[in-house]
């Protein structure tokens, strides 16, 4: 509709007219689909024991509280943009897709890394892309990013022709299926919707918001397939998650304005913890039709990662 705008809240409460209404990526009215998580207790310690012939000896062997990224590159970083879908999925065209990707291209190579883009993927050429990416040899690389923008549904992510769990891409990076990554952080940025329900918010009068240490037998120590992942969803399980056809999706703009500017600065979680208050503080959706009209949303991060992540 020609009438249609959308409204972007800055800290000094100016709007900004773009043309055409906040999108959601995600069917209307869709139910949410839910999935149980379990957790497993793991040991983040080892005892190394030394036999000598007089006494037995016990030193602790625990890796450090940083991420080693001095290997010779940062490492690679794919995204897989997903505009345009099967008419049988009855998914819209994601406007606004292609400026999210732009912008994630120059963010992720001023950070140092490699990037590509791939554009318009099915289901089966994402898996392949990724799996591919997990065969190769990753030893001189600190890290991995992989960036996914598309539609969704909680736990799942639409290729351009059907939709997939997202575990079926990250497990393909496991620590027993990509050696050459193990002990380091694997990224997941995720730009798709979890779900059909709206966050209405609600109003506030609070006013604004060394590797290891060793022993001499230099010791092996074991670590779980799943460590050392980040997944960076767009909103939280159950929630839409808006994008704005000129400016781009809420949350890819608010990590890239945080990337670029405190992105060799603060570690990983502090910086994701800005994009959380950028999204929930800065953003709110308007619509000529009122259901869609001043609508929040809030980004959601999951960590296993063992120690922190800077790219500096």
């Amino acid at each position: 509709m020609d009438e249609e705008s959308c409204r972007a809240k800055t800290g000094d409460s100016e709007e900004e007219e773009c043309g055409t209404a906040d999108q959601t990526d995600a069917k209307p009215d869709r139910k949410a689909r839910f999935l149980l998580f379990g957790s497993k207790k793991n040991k983040d310690e080892k005892f190394q024991k030394k036999e000598s012939s007089s006494e037995q000896e016990y030193r602790i062997v625990s890796p450090t509280f940083q991420y080693n990224m001095d290997h010779l590159k940062i490492g690679k970083c794919v995204i897989i943009n997903n505009k345009n879908f099967h008419r049988e999925t009855g998914m819209t065209v994601r406007n606004g897709t292609d400026r999210d990707a732009g912008e994630l291209f120059k963010c992720f190579k001023n950070l140092g890394f490699e990037v590509v883009v791939h554009n318009d993927q099915t289901c089966d050429k994402m898996r392949k892309i990724l799996e591919n990416l997990s065969k190769e040899d990753h030893t001189n690389n600190s890290c991995f990013a992989c960036i996914l923008l598309s539609h969704g549904e909680e736990g799942m992510i639409y290729g351009t022709d059907m939709a997939m769990p997202i575990k079926n891409l990250t497990s393909l990076f496991r620590g027993d299926m990509c050696k050459s990554l193990v002990g380091k952080p694997k990224l997941f940025f995720i730009q798709a919707c979890r779900g059909s329900e709206f966050d209405d918010g609600v109003e506030t009068d609070s006013g604004r918001p060394d590797d290891c240490l060793e022993t001499d037998a230099n010791p092996r120590y074991k670590i779980p397939v799943e460590a050392d992942f980040l997944l960076a969803y767009s909103t939280v399980p159950g929630y839409y998650s808006w994008r704005n056809p000129g400016r781009g999706s809420w949350f890819v703009q608010a990590l890239c304005n945080t990337l670029s500017e405190f992105g060799k600065q603060l570690e990983i979680l502090q910086i994701l913890t800005r994009v959380n208050y950028m999204v929930a503080i800065n953003f709110e959706s308007w619509s000529d039709d009122p259901r869609y009209s001043e609508k929040k949303q809030i980004p959601c991060v999951v960590s296993m990662l063992t120690k922190e992540l800077y790219f500096n």
